[in-house]
């Protein structure tokens, strides 16, 4: 299972990396793996100011749906267009190109949640 250890992880099996005051998020590994076939990425919070664990899109795998938390409070100000005509990159480049969304960070936005990469192993085995 790949889990690069310049990325936080969550609970929910997100990534972040964050960079200066703007985080790029997206899925990890594990999750893809146990989504699936990814045919639709849905994230229509592009804008909109979310608190951290917040839904802000969602997933839809051959055989399921998941919803997409947020690790930490911010706006969102991008989504990946690309998932729009390739989902799939999501399966087959989860910490690259299958970049979800990017959120400028919210000033004081809690990271205590946040695991290293180790940590996120721990978790998932």
């Amino acid at each position: 299972m790949n889990t690069p250890s310049e990325l936080k992880y969550t609970k929910d099996h997100e990534w972040i990396k964050i960079e200066g005051n703007v985080a790029t998020i997206g899925i990890t590994d594990f999750a893809q793996g146990e989504l699936g076939d990814i045919v639709y990425v849905d994230v229509d919070t592009v804008d909109d100011d979310l608190e951290g664990g917040a839904v802000f899109g969602s997933v839809e795998a051959v055989k399921t749906v998941s919803d997409l938390f947020l690790p930490i409070s911010g706006k969102v100000i991008e989504f990946n267009s690309e998932l729009e005509d390739q989902p799939e990159l999501l399966n087959s480049e989860p910490y690259g190109n299958g970049w979800i969304i990017k959120l400028e960070v919210a000033e004081g936005a809690d990271h205590s949640e946040l695991l290293s990469a180790e940590e996120y192993q721990s978790i998932i085995g």
